[in-house]
C-alpha cells in the first residue's frame, strides 16, 4: 500500500521541482551550503505538494483515467490503491508540506499556498476551459521559479529577475502545448473521451501555438543573455554562447512532438531521451563555467 501511494504522488515528475534551483544557480550562490540546504528543503516541499496535488487529481479524474491507455496502470485507477487510503494521505501530506514551509519562511509559504490554490481552481474547473488549461500549467512553474528566489532572501539579498519569470513562463507553456498536441495525436477520436478540453483543440492550432511559445521562449532567452544588466551583473557577454543549447532543445522537442509517442508525458522525456539530457547537462555545464569561474 506505501508502495502504490508513493507511486501516486508520481516522483519521476519531481523533476520539474528541481526549477527551484535556477535562482540559486543565477544568482551565483550554487556554492553556498546554507543557500543549498534551503534550496533542497524547498524542492522537497514542492515535491510532496505537487504529488499531493496528483493525488486529489486522480482521485476526482479516476473513471477518465481508466479510460485512458497509460493513465488506468496508475494505483488509483488500476484498484492497487484505494480512493479512501489516498483521501486518508491528503491532510497529512499537505500538514507536511505545511511544516516544511513555514521552515523556510513566510515569503515562501506564500507561494507554496498561491501554487496549491492554483491548482485546485486547475483541478475542479479550469483544466475544461481551453487555452485557460496550458496557461495555468505553465503558471505553476512560474511559481515554483518564484519560490526559489523566496527560500534564498533569509540568507543573502536576492532580486527576483523578470527575465526568469519570462522565459520560464514561455518555456513552460511551450511544454504544456506540446504534451496537449501529443494527447491528441496518441488518442485520435478517444481524446476528449480522457481529456474533455482536447475537444476544443485541433492538431493545426496547437502547432501554430508551438511555434509560437518556441519562438517567444527563444527569443526572451536570446534577450535575457544579451540585456545590459544581465552583462553588467555578471561581467560578461558569454551566456549568449548557452543559445545554441537553448535552441537545440527546443528543436528537438518539437520533433519529439511529431516524431514519436513520448512528449505525452514531458518527465518521461527529460529521463528518456538520450539527445535531450545531453544538451541539459552541457547546457548547465556551460552556465556554470561562464557565471562561476570568475566568483
Amino acid at each position: 500500500m506505501i508502495g502504490a501511494l508513493l507511486q501516486e504522488l508520481r516522483p519521476k515528475q519531481w523533476t520539474k521541482n528541481l526549477l527551484l534551483f535556477a535562482g540559486v544557480l543565477f544568482s551565483q550562490h550554487l556554492t553556498n551550503p546554507a543557500v543549498l540546504l534551503r534550496a533542497a528543503g524547498g524542492f522537497l516541499a514542492f515535491s510532496l505538494l505537487s504529488g499531493t496535488v496528483y493525488l486529489l487529481n486522480d482521485i476526482k479524474d479516476i473513471e477518465a483515467d481508466r479510460r485512458h491507455p497509460v493513465k488506468r496502470n496508475r494505483p488509483l485507477a488500476s484498484g492497487r490503491l484505494s480512493v479512501g487510503v489516498a483521501r486518508g494521505a491528503f491532510v497529512p501530506l499537505l500538514a507536511l508540506v505545511a511544516l516544511l514551509s513555514l521552515w523556510l519562511g513566510g515569503p515562501f509559504a506564500l507561494v507554496a499556498g498561491l501554487y496549491l490554490a492554483f491548482n485546485l481552481a486547475y483541478t475542479f474547473g479550469l483544466k475544461q476551459i481551453v487555452l485557460v488549461d496550458v496557461f495555468f500549467v505553465a503558471i505553476g512553474f512560474v511559481l515554483r521559479a518564484i519560490a526559489g528566489v523566496q527560500l534564498m532572501r533569509p540568507v543573502v539579498p536576492t532580486e527576483l529577475s523578470p527575465w526568469l519569470l519570462v522565459c520560464t513562463f514561455f518555456g513552460a507553456l511551450f511544454l504544456a502545448l506540446a504534451k496537449r498536441r501529443r494527447e491528441i495525436t496518441n488518442a485520435g477520436e478517444a481524446a476528449s473521451r480522457q481529456r474533455a478540453v482536447l475537444e476544443h483543440y485541433t492538431p493545426e492550432l496547437l502547432d501554430g501555438l508551438l511555434l509560437v511559445s518556441a519562438a517567444a521562449s527563444l527569443m526572451a532567452y536570446a534577450l535575457y543573455t544579451m540585456w545590459p544588466a544581465t552583462v553588467a551583473k555578471f561581467h560578461t557577454e558569454a551566456l549568449l554562447y548557452t543559445m545554441p543549447f537553448v535552441a537545440y532543445g527546443i528543436f528537438r522537442y518539437l520533433y519529439l512532438v511529431r516524431a514519436t509517442e513520448a512528449t505525452e508525458d514531458p518527465a518521461q522525456v527529460l529521463l528518456t531521451d538520450r539527445p535531450l539530457g545531453w544538451c541539459i547537462g552541457l547546457y548547465l555545464l556551460t552556465v556554470v563555467v561562464i557565471l562561476y569561474h570568475r566568483s
